[in-house]
């Protein structure tokens, strides 16, 4: 985990308890990679780390105290998010 993400993971765990550290990782990963794949579908210009920092930090702010909820919603992740207990930070 690169020095941008570990702030963006830090982050998400002070406003997301119900998510395990290693959730929280995998959270921040997904999100990161999915700023930094579909901008690049779109045919943009990589604007650096620093731009996908903001990005994801600026979901984790909307939406990182509901992250937990999604899997209710989308199974096909399941496997990803699973809460593990024993793993809460």
């Amino acid at each position: 985990m690169n020095s941008y993400q570990k702030r963006l993971f830090e982050r998400l765990l002070e406003i997301n308890e119900q998510l395990s550290a290693g959730q929280a990782q995998t959270w921040v990963e997904l999100l990161w990679d999915d700023f930094e794949t579909t901008y690049a579908r779109a045919g943009m210009e990589y604007k650096g780390s620093e731009m996908t920092e903001k990005v994801v930090s600026q979901w984790i702010e909307y939406y990182g105290d509901k992250l937990h909820e999604f899997v209710a919603h989308n199974p096909k992740y399941k496997h990803l998010l699973e809460l593990d207990i024993n793993k809460l930070h």
